[in-house]
């Protein structure tokens, strides 16, 4: 492919993300994949060259633009060389028009600035939320340890007891080490989520949301495939990915429940009051991973904020029925909205008596209300809300 043709296959994709963005269509990622599996003559030069574009033009813009194109010219602001390709060369794109619309530039949709601005998160910090981000892994301590694993690659040791840093886009799953669940892809702020559940080898923990399991691998290892665990998640999907993956990294304390969305507890019966701790990593906005995900601040509305938020709430209802008199909930969001953080821990601090907020003795972050937030203006690491609740006795 030419230059030129390389823009034009970017701005191509870049309708195809703005219209999965305003549908709640698939991820970026899933609609480059799809893209060239449909054309296999581009090579792995041209493949990146245009996932670069692409992400480039995604992050340059604020709120969604009105076309690829004008996205793509937006980014050309900034890149003056990508405007000479506008050239209407054969697969390239045609000459830029006289007044032809520009893609608004910023960090998000001015409603999402005003909400970032609110929850104390400053133009800079915010802009932080829109770079590249590092990879990061945590070395499965069933099957190996930091200090002795020798890797393709050497990654650079985190304060998390088990992580490490590798550039953006290292590619470990071509590892051996990956194949045989010596290591696990997890972001360093995640990694410190589960610190902050600090399970014992003797308790019964319960990671309610737990997706595809990249926390409970972390808990079970944590564990050291001791006590109870119990994953559960109301997406049949995700949680089916659990089972491989726990395999891989040698988990065996594991159990795996699905949910009902609303009928949780039903599910959940035989745990209710008996739970050492639960960890109820909520669904959320996704705010603190934009450097991973930059179009999701395009896909946020004020009435999806507002399920979240709703959702949120009843999930630490939920985990506060299943803990013991003594026992603890963590509450983390990838998020860096109030409403979805302190707000929540405030609201569940009122309505129930039983709960108590625990400090957080965590080496990385910075209070924000009763718990805990993570930036990657101040930590390098995704954004993230932590804290933790305690049941009276």
């Amino acid at each position: 492919m030419t230059p030129a043709a390389r823009v034009q296959a970017a701005i191509a994709l870049l309708d195809e993300v703005i219209g999965a963005a305003r549908g709640n269509g698939p991820p970026a990622d899933r609609l480059i994949g799809d893209y060239f599996r449909q054309r296999r003559y581009a090579g792995s030069k041209d493949r990146r060259a245009v996932r670069e574009l692409v992400y480039a033009a995604i992050r340059a813009c604020g709120p969604v633009p009105q076309s690829g194109r004008a996205a793509m010219l937006r980014l050309a602001e900034a890149q003056p060389d990508l405007a000479q390709l506008f050239d209407g060369s054969l697969h390239g794109p045609a000459p830029v028009a006289a007044g032809e619309p520009v893609a608004a530039g910023g960090i998000a949709p001015p409603w999402l600035d005003t909400r970032l601005a609110s929850s104390g998160v400053p133009a800079d910090e915010a802009r932080a939320l829109l770079g590249r981000a590092p990879l990061d892994v945590r070395v499965n301590t069933l099957k190996a340890n930091r200090a002795a694993l020798t890797l393709p690659v050497a990654g650079e040791p985190l304060v998390a007891p088990d992580a490490l840093r590798f550039p953006s886009g290292t590619q470990i799953e071509q590892w051996a080490q990956y194949r045989e669940g010596l290591v696990e892809v997890q972001d360093h702020g995640s990694q410190w989520a589960c610190q902050a559940v600090a399970p014992q080898p003797s308790e019964t923990v319960i990671d309610l949301c737990a997706g595809a399991g990249g926390k409970t691998l972390a808990l079970a290892a944590m564990m050291n495939n001791r006590g109870a665990l119990v994953a559960s998640d109301t997406d049949r999907r995700r949680l089916s990915q659990l089972g491989p993956r726990a395999q891989r990294a040698g988990v065996t304390n594991l159990r795996t429940v699905l949910l009902d969305p609303g009928q949780e507890l039903a599910a959940l019966d035989e745990w209710r009051g008996k739970a050492d701790a639960v960890l109820v990593d909520a669904p959320c906005s996704g705010t603190g991973t934009w450097r991973r995900s930059p179009e999701l601040r395009w896909r946020l509305t004020p009435p999806a904020l507002d399920r979240l938020v709703a959702l949120q709430a009843r999930l630490i209802t939920v985990a506060a029925e299943l803990i013991r008199p003594g026992g603890r909930i963590v509450y983390v969001t990838c998020s860096l909205l109030d409403e979805e953080g302190a707000g929540q821990i405030d609201a569940a601090l009122a309505s129930r008596e039983d709960l108590v907020a625990e400090a957080l003795d965590l080496p990385i972050g910075r209070t924000r209300g009763p718990g805990v937030r993570l930036s990657p203006a101040h930590d390098e690491t995704d954004g993230f809300f932590i804290a933790r609740l305690g049941k009276a006795w």
